[in-house]
């Protein structure tokens, strides 16, 4: 028998037979990782598994390879302290969402782990999350393999006034550099660099820029597979909302 124990967040929860369920955790040590939850569909226990809540885990099978089972202590819920919050839900949903589809299974991300779970921390405070969020998903990129270079202008090297970002390449490139390629390249808001304060608008020239990698980079490593519908849905929530 092999066991091991450790915390993490709810990714995804769904039925198996009559009153168990499959969830998926982002683990701490051990990455994304799933398992039985046996009466995890009844009606004590499917509240406590929702996605975004933490728990402290024990997993059990028999063989290294086998899905295997989890029992499971509720640390903090956070889908009760954003319930009547329709973005920071969407943020949630987003954020659960890209995890599940990006990380492989049972590989850790120590440094993404800790920074996803500060950002769902963060889901609580409306005027917090957004930014946090697009940084998030920068630093998403970068763990999978396909960060951007936002340090210098590819093209003459500047390091001020960067204003977009190559397509092509992934790095800066300054107003200078541009020249009549301007309007083939993506934006670079100041937000994406450190700086602020932060408009709405930064927020969504942002996440156009990182939709795009997303999308067109990190999307077809994986098999082509369609970004989960959960971020468009988040990007619009913010586009309405402002």
């Amino acid at each position: 028998m092999i066991e091991w124990r450790d915390e993490g967040a709810v990714l995804s929860m769904r039925r198996h037979g009559e009153t168990s369920a499959i969830v998926e955790i982002l683990t701490a040590g051990h990455g994304r990782h799933a398992g039985v939850v046996r009466g995890g569909a009844g009606r004590r226990m499917a509240p406590l598994l929702q996605p975004g809540t933490q728990l402290a885990v024990t997993w059990r099978a028999r063989l290294e390879d086998h899905l295997g089972s989890f029992t499971v202590e509720p640390l903090r819920t956070r889908v009760a302290d954003i319930m009547g919050d329709a973005r920071a839900l969407a943020g949630l949903n987003a954020v659960t969402a890209l995890l599940s589809f990006a990380l492989p299974e049972r590989e850790a991300h120590p440094a993404l782990y800790a920074r996803s779970i500060t950002l769902l921390d963060l889901l609580g405070h409306a005027d917090a999350w957004p930014l946090a969020y697009l940084r998030w998903e920068l630093a998403l990129l970068e763990e999978m393999g396909f960060g951007l270079d936002l340090s210098r202008c590819a093209v003459t090297g500047t390091r001020d006034d960067l204003v977009h970002v190559s397509p092509k390449t992934g790095r800066a490139v300054s107003a200078e550099g541009a020249g009549a390629w301007a309007d083939r390249l993506l934006p670079l808001p100041p937000c994406l660099l450190g700086q602020g304060p932060v408009r709405a608008e930064e927020i969504a020239e942002g996440l156009r820029t990182t939709g795009y990698f997303l999308e067109k980079w990190l999307a077809p490593a994986l098999g082509d597979k369609p970004l989960p519908g959960a971020r468009a849905r988040m990007v619009e929530r913010l586009a309405r909302d402002g």
